[in-house]
C-alpha cells in the first residue's frame, strides 16, 4: 500500500531526539519492512503545551492550509491508500487527517491514540472530543498497551481496536555483547520537570540507601532540569556517577553494553523505549510497576517491577541484582532473548501487515 504517515506531536524529522520521534521513525521502518510505500504527509506540528484558545485557533488555520495543500497534491498525483496517524492525544490531535481522508474516501488509521477522562475540562475537553471522533472514524486504532486500549474502549465504544506490542529496531544489538561491569548501573532519560525529575529523585534516594554496595552508575541524558537532577544526587559520592549528557542514539548501545543493570523508576512512562533497548543489550531492569512499564518489562523474568512510590522496595531490587550474580545472569539472557525474538522490527512488521491487511482499501 501507499501510506501517508503523519505524527502531529513530533515529526520523525524533528531536530530534538525523543521517544516519540524514535517510535515514529521505527514505525515507518516497520511499515516499509512489510512492503508498504510510506510518504511523510506533513511536518506540521500540532502541540498545545497549555490550553490556550488563541494558540489552538492559530493551529487550526495552519492545519486547514496544510489540508488544502494535500488535497491539491492528491488531486494531481492520486490519493494514498491509507492515512496513518501516530500518537494523537488531547495535546496533539490530528487536525488534518480525519476530514481530508473522509473527503477523499481514504481509510484512516491511528497508532498509540489515547484518551484520558480526567482531562475533560476547558479546551482539553474540546481537543479530546476531536481525538474521540478520529478514533471513532478510524478503520483501525492500533494500541501499544492494554492501558491505552482500555481507555479507548471505555470512551469510544465500538471503536476498531488492535494490539501491537512496543518494539525497537534491534539491528544495533544483534552482536553478542561482551559482558559489561556487573555492578555498573545505567539509566538513559531526558532531564525535564515533572515525571522525569520525579524518577531521578526516587533513583537518587534509592541509591543513597545502598551505598554500602560497590555500585557505579552511568547517566545518559540532558535537558532543562539538568541542575535540579544533579542536585538530587549531590549527597552521593561524585566519583561513583558518570554524567554523559546527551549522546547520539547510535552511541547508546555501547553505554548499555558497558553496564550490568538498567535502573529507572519510570513515573509517567507510556511504556519506555529505553527499557527495550537496555534489555536488548542484555541488561535486566529495575523499574516501578506503573503506567505502561509492565508492557515492556517482565517482572521476575527480565527484571523487577516494584510498587509505585516505594523507595525501599526499589532499592532492595537493585541490591538483589547487585548481590546475586547467578540470578542477574539468567535475567540478562532472558531480557535479551525477549527483545530480539519478540519485540524486534521484523516481528512488529509482520504484526502490522496482519492488522493492515484486514482494512478494506477502496
Amino acid at each position: 500500500m501507499r501510506i501517508a504517515f503523519y505524527a502531529p506531536l513530533k515529526s520523525p524529522n524533528h531536530s530534538v531526539a525523543s521517544g516519540d520521534r524514535q517510535m515514529a521513525r521505527t514505525l515507518i521502518k516497520a511499515l516499509e519492512h512489510g512492503g508498504h510505500s510510506v510518504e511523510l504527509a506533513s511536518e506540521l506540528r500540532i502541540y498545545l503545551r497549555e490550553p490556550e484558545s488563541k494558540s489552538f485557533d492559530a493551529l487550526e488555520i495552519e492545519a486547514k492550509e496544510e489540508a488544502a495543500r494535500l488535497a491539491r497534491l492528491w488531486d494531481r498525483d492520486g490519493k494514498p491508500d491509507l492515512w496513518f496517524s501516530y500518537h494523537p492525544y488531547y495535546k496533539a490531535p490530528d487536525l488534518i487527517g480525519p476530514k481530508l481522508t473522509s473527503a477523499f474516501g481514504v481509510p484512516y488509521v491511528t497508532a498509540e491514540a489515547s484518551y484520558s477522562r480526567r482531562r475533560n475540562a476547558g479546551l482539553w475537553a474540546d481537543t479530546q472530543a476531536l481525538v474521540a471522533r478520529a478514533v471513532e472514524q478510524a478503520a483501525l486504532n492500533i494500541c501499544f498497551t492494554q492501558r491505552d486500549r482500555q481507555g479507548l474502549a471505555d470512551a469510544i465504544p465500538g471503536a476498531a481496536l488492535g494490539m501491537l506490542s512496543p518494539f525497537i529496531d534491534t539491528s544495533g544489538f544483534r552482536e553478542t555483547p561482551a559482558r559489561g561491569c556487573p555492578t555498573r548501573l545505567v539509566t538513559v532519560a531526558m532531564m525535564r520537570p515533572g515525571d522525569k525529575l520525579e524518577s531521578y529523585r526516587m533513583l537518587a534516594q534509592a541509591l543513597g540507601s545502598i551505598g554500602h554496595l560497590p555500585w557505579t552508575m552511568s547517566v545518559v541524558g540532558d535537558g532543562p532540569a539538568r541542575e535540579e537532577v544533579k542536585a538530587r544526587f549531590a549527597g552521593l559520592p561524585a566519583d561513583r556517577i558518570e554524567w554523559l549528557g546527551a549522546i547520539e542514539p547510535a552511541a547508546v548501545p555501547d553505554v548499555l553494553y558497558g553496564g550490568g543493570i538498567y535502573v529507572w523508576p519510570g513515573f509517567g512512562e507510556a511504556y519506555g523505549l529505553a527499557y527495550l533497548e537496555a534489555q536488548a543489550a542484555g541488561l535486566p531492569v529495575v523499574a516501578q510497576d506503573i503506567a505502561g512499564v509492565p508492557e515492556v518489562v517482565r517482572d521476575g523474568q527480565t527484571g523487577f517491577l516494584t510498587p509505585p512510590g516505594d523507595v525501599p522496595a526499589f532499592a532492595s531490587a537493585i541490591e538483589r541484582l547487585l548481590s546475586r550474580n547467578d540470578e542477574r545472569t539468567i535475567m540478562a539472557a532472558e531480557a535479551r532473548r525477549f527483545i530480539l525474538e519478540e519485540r524486534s522490527l521484523g516481528t512488529a512488521a509482520a504484526r502490522l501487515a496482519d492488522l493492515l491487511a484486514k482494512i478494506p482499501v477502496p
